[in-house]
């Protein structure tokens, strides 16, 4: 199944789960990624940041010269206040986890869609309830399944999620990087 759009459409992001939740959505892309620096205003609120950087990503592709359609997204993790984002290396992804086991945070995944010059930008929020992990579990976790690339240090669909999470509050997808819910929406205007 493949649904037609009346422009190309190009995934800004490297990230292989929004590649598959965007093709199981239907929709055929190609992908570009631009280099951003994902620096936000220290005093921004934390449930604004990943639609704010969202953002930042298309305006790299402001003066893309084709007819594209551009499609990018970013992810944070928050507990609190504080912006937990993709670990450095082991020690802080078990840090990391540490600090998120047995508690509840949110995910908040923004994404932009850019036609032409005009940015489309939303953002949804679903809450994670981990159980008490112990160290064992998190060092098993990150041996396997390094989890750099996954902001808050870890991927709902590995096996921390698969065993680890006790509650979730909102969309799975949004959890994973991106709320197909909202992008289909967003693309529902340019359907042909």
């Amino acid at each position: 199944m493949h649904i037609s759009l009346s422009r190309p459409l190009v995934l800004a992001s490297n990230s292989p789960r929004r590649r598959q939740l965007l093709a199981q959505c239907g929709f055929e892309f190609s992908t570009e990624v631009r280099p951003t620096e994902e620096i936000f205003p220290a005093a921004m609120p934390p449930d604004e940041v990943a639609a704010y950087l969202a953002r930042k990503k298309a305006e790299e592709f402001r003066h893309n010269t084709q007819d594209n359609l551009i499609l990018c997204a970013d992810t944070i993790v928050v507990k609190g206040d504080l912006i937990l984002n993709k670990p450095a290396d082991e020690k802080e992804a078990i840090e990391m986890l540490g600090f998120l086991s047995g508690a509840t945070h949110r995910v908040v995944t923004g994404v932009c869609l850019l036609d032409k010059d005009k940015f489309i930008t939303q953002s949804d929020t679903a809450t994670v309830t981990f159980r008490k992990l112990t160290t064992q579990e998190l060092e098993f976790y990150v041996k396997y399944q390094p989890p750099f690339d996954k902001a808050g240090g870890y991927g709902i669909q590995d096996w921390i999620g698969l065993t680890g999470i006790e509650r979730i509050e909102g969309s799975y997808y949004t959890i994973m990087g991106l709320p197909t819910h909202l992008v289909y929406e967003m693309l529902k205007p340019y359907f042909v």
